[in-house]
């Protein structure tokens, strides 16, 4: 008989100590703690000691307990491998004869400590560990059939998959038929956590639950009305997560679950009505929404529009309810400011209108902001008023107009409300259908726009700041009207509300302008004085949070006007208060980022007009990339000495870079001569991460045009690289990395031809593969037909391959270099190969009929090759082969080629 392991007192109150101070709030004490905790990691019966504490030690207070409890899960979690066998082998044995501990607090820690190494030791290595669980479900003590379950639903939760697996001998098929008993238990503890065990299982779509579904749903229904809110909370969690994967199942039952999630949408408890707000979001992705849900509108928009009104709490915290409230003095928390992602640089090419990609949304690419804009930092991100609201736009999308004569009412009734909190729901609302019913409010837009502009000079921030979201969802329409009727009131408005003297206001109508300016492009020029001065005023008034919502403003504004924004005047209003930040703020600081996106997009508009700022912000950019790359390297040696850097900051400085290389074409020359940009873009471009290569290659293809004779030197080393990123796993890299290799070979000419090997048959595997994205389509056959254009000889013998792809991919994008390029490129290799084209000339004829104004000699090309076709196969031939032409292109053809 082995000796049971008992504890020494002395050790015992070491670790008793050592667990009260480290519940001291002194930073100092907290480090005292850790560092005898490693101390203390070195006696192999240390883990004895702890669970002991959790487990038996009943004199001591159960946060005490816990927390001994919590370091040890932490020490299974690091090292559970390396205990000796003894030690783990006593651990499992506490654990399991503690999982019924009296105290809730007990319990649960066991459990995380049981879940913790099941997911060390796959369950494989505790073989008797579900066993033993499944049978205490089953024991007539509370305590210990709720603790087993606690450490079922932690244990399926983390290792669903696993239980799944034939490695355990299935044991779902006995889990899942035993927690189904569980749905009507007496405790509404256990029947929560039953339904909450089999969850886990519904989106792997386990076998062990598809076969007993229909009990599964029956037990649902059972549970429908349960007075316990975690209970509902599950059973609707449940019907969202079966609606994605069995609707098969569910759709007898469509019609009384709709009435069941109406009801509970209605909840007063929040979570649970959250829960069942849910379900509408999914069931409009359900082809059956439109016909199942269609006869239910007029009972749910109320219910939804309700459900986005602030709650009670809501306007006590966001501080709603007073009429003074001016706070834009109070520097702001940093825990307040969430974390913005840059979006590195990708090259994309401008389209003719219509083609597909005009949208009538009004929010053009932006359409990810959440409803109702930001509108509420300081809450929980996700609750009722955004589902409900969202909810709301997805159902919008799948009626489209058909929701508007249920909606009217409702709005009229919100809209025009006495009390601010249903009349900003109202405006919510307005917003949340601009997408989808776009076409139907249109007639209505002219009295509606004019009354929320009024709305902007509402008494309460928060109608103000709502009213700014909504009218930014209708910006396509006001752009397009008389500017003296919709778009100089709203913008004078916004503007005026750009510096409201509240920040919740302020960051709204900043975000809204900046949808504006991005529908509204150089409808905007005549504005831009008074424009700029608002903008540059709020710089002397914003706190740090609006700061940076400022900067995207202003970025947004330069990328919308482009050239036009380089008039002295401007550059002296909008430069030194941009250049005041950028001289104060660290290399370190993270503010860098939505500055130097800002400083990008201003110095490509301003071309020539930033020459003057050029040279420090060019050797800023340098410095911040070889910091980063150094700091990476020492990492990389000595991680125990050197964090990891962060590499957005060398992200940027790229993306930066590019936007003066665009922006001052040639002038930007002997700034790269005199510095190792070259050298340290060598490294960037090998770059495991692959942002840093994307912004990498837009930044090479911007100096390949902008100074070629710096990049030369260099291509034999950089070529190879472009090559092997032609990977279309990585969109971004891969679109940027073909660019790139387009502007070399432009550049190179002749010389192209001993690397079209490294790169031709990657190309053309991309232009053939369904579902590639269209820019990166595009970017493909531009750069094939460059290649074509450089070094006929090279590409035309494969023309087959990808001809009819290259022609419908370029159809319908718009006269530029970039289009002139390539089709001179096909039309070259068309000559050396013309054989290869046959088979698909008619696609070439409709790619031709693409060109509004080509060049004269372009035109040329063209109409030597349809001629020569046409001589070629003879009249009769020809003519039944252009009457399969659609009328508009032999009419095109015609007048472009005479033919």
């Amino acid at each position: 008989m082995k000796m049971e392991w008992k504890p020494e007192q002395e050790g015992l109150r070491q670790i008793l100590t050592l667990l009260k101070e480290s519940q001291s709030p002194d930073t100092a004490t907290q480090r005292a703690v850790q560092q005898k905790l490693e101390e203390l990691n070195k006696y192999p019966d240390f883990n004895n000691y702890l669970i002991f504490v959790l487990t038996k030690l009943v004199s001591e207070e159960e946060p005490t307990r816990s927390l001994s409890g919590l370091i040890l899960k932490n020490n299974v979690k690091a090292r559970y491998n390396s205990f000796l066998p003894e030690v783990a082998e006593f651990i499992k044995r506490e654990c399991l004869s503690a999982v019924g501990d009296p105290s809730p607090l007990i319990r649960a820690t066991v459990g995380i400590i049981i879940t913790t190494i099941a997911s060390k030791g796959e369950l494989t290595s505790w073989p008797e560990l579900l066993p033993a669980l499944c049978q205490m479900l089953d024991s007539q003590d509370y305590n210990v059939c709720e603790g087993a379950f606690g450490a079922l639903q932690k244990i399926c939760e983390d290792t669903a998959e696993l239980l799944d697996s034939d490695a355990l001998n299935r044991p779902l098929n006995v889990l899942i038929p035993k927690f189904l008993q569980f749905f009507r238990h007496s405790s509404p503890k256990i029947r929560c956590h039953a339904i909450a065990c089999v969850n886990y299982f519904i989106m792997g779509r386990t076998q062990a639950l598809m076969l007993h579904i229909d009990s599964f749903i029956e037990n649902l229904f059972h549970l429908a009305a349960d007075e316990d809110p975690d209970v509902r909370k599950n059973v609707c969690h449940a019907l969202v997560l079966l609606l994605e994967v069995r609707l098969d199942r569910l759709i007898p039952y469509l019609p009384n679950i709709i009435e069941y999630m109406l009801m509970r949408t209605q909840d007063a408890e929040e979570g649970v009505a959250l829960e069942a707000c849910e379900f509408w979001l999914s069931l409009a992705e359900q082809n059956v929404c439109r016909e199942v849900l269609g006869p239910r509108l007029p009972s749910l928009l109320p219910v939804l529009v309700r459900g986005m009104r602030y709650s009670e709490m809501d306007v006590i915290l966001l501080r709603g309810d007073r009429d003074d409230d001016a706070d834009d003095a109070e520097p702001d928390r940093e825990s307040d400011i969430r974390p913005r992602f840059h979006k590195p640089r990708s090259h994309t090419i401008k389209h003719n209108a219509g083609a597909g990609d005009s949208n009538m949304s009004g929010g053009g690419e932006s359409d990810d902001e959440e409803e109702g804009g930001d509108d509420d930092g300081s809450l929980s991100d996700w609750n009722l008023r955004k589902c409900s609201a969202a909810a709301l736009d997805v159902l919008a999308n799948v009626f489209g107009a058909d929701l508007l004569p249920v909606l009217f009412p409702i709005l009229k009734e919100t809209l025009f409300h006495d009390d601010w909190v249903i009349k900003e729901s109202g405006i919510l609302a307005l917003g949340a259908v601009a997408e989808g019913c776009m076409g139907g409010m249109v007639p209505h837009l002219p009295d509606l726009v004019p009354y929320l502009v009024c709305c902007l000079a509402e008494r309460k921030a928060l109608v103000r700041a709502i009213t700014c979201w909504t009218l930014s969802r209708y910006s396509h329409w006001i752009v397009s009207q008389s500017h003296d009727l919709y778009l100089r009131p709203v913008m004078t408005e916004l503007l005026k509300r750009v510096l409201d003297n509240n920040k919740r206001v302020q960051e709204a109508a900043c975000s809204a302008f900046a949808t504006l300016e991005e529908e509204a492009c150089t409808e905007l020029v005549p504005y831009l004085g008074h424009i700029l001065q608002t903008l540059v005023y709020a710089f002397s008034r914003y706190q740090h949070k609006n700061l940076l919502i400022l900067y995207d403003a202003i970025g947004t504004l330069a990328d919308s006007v482009g050239h036009h924004l380089n008039k002295q005047e401007y550059i002296d209003l909008l430069m030194p208060p941009l250049i005041t930040k950028w001289n104060v703020l660290k290399d370190e600081d993270k503010d860098l980022f939505p500055l130097l996106e800002c400083l990008s997009s201003v110095a490509t508009a301003l071309q020539s007009g930033f020459l003057p700022y050029c040279e420090p912000v060019f050797r800023r950019c340098v410095s911040l990339i070889e910091q980063t790359l150094n700091q990476n390297i020492a990492n990389s040696q000595s991680p125990e000495q050197f964090d990891a850097p962060d590499k957005d900051f060398m992200i940027v400085a790229l993306d930066l870079l590019s936007g003066l290389t665009e922006g001052l074409d040639g002038h930007i020359n002997h700034l790269v001569l005199n510095s190792n940009l070259m050298q340290l873009l060598y490294q960037c471009m090998q770059d495991p991460m692959p942002e840093v290569r994307q912004s990498s290659f837009a930044l090479l293809g911007d100096l390949t045009k902008a100074c070629f004779q710096h990049v030369l030197p260099y291509i034999p080393e950089f070529l190879p690289i472009l090559g092997m990123n032609l990977n279309p796993e990585f969109i971004s890299v891969c679109n940027n990395a073909t660019w790139a290799i387009g502007e070399i070979s432009i550049k190179l000419g002749a010389e192209t031809s001993k690397y079209i090997p490294l790169v031709l048959n990657h190309l053309v595997d991309i232009i053939n593969r369904p579902n590639t994205p269209k820019t990166l389509l595009e970017n493909t056959a531009i750069t094939i037909g460059r290649l074509g254009y450089v070094c006929p000889h090279d590409v035309a013998p494969v023309l087959h391959q990808f001809v009819r792809q290259w022609c419908t991919s370029l159809r319908n994008i718009r006269d530029n270099d970039e289009k002139d390029s390539a089709f001179r490129g096909i039309c070259q290799m068309i000559q050396v190969n013309p054989a290869g084209v046959v088979p698909d000339f008619m696609f070439f004829c409709d790619a031709v009929a693409s060109w509004t104004h080509p060049k004269d000699d372009l035109k040329e090309m063209f109409t030597k090759i349809l001629h020569g076709f046409k001589n070629q196969v003879g009249e009769d031939n020809w003519r039944r082969f252009t009457d399969q032409f659609p009328v508009q292109l032999s009419a095109r053809l015609s007048a472009m080629c005479g033919i």
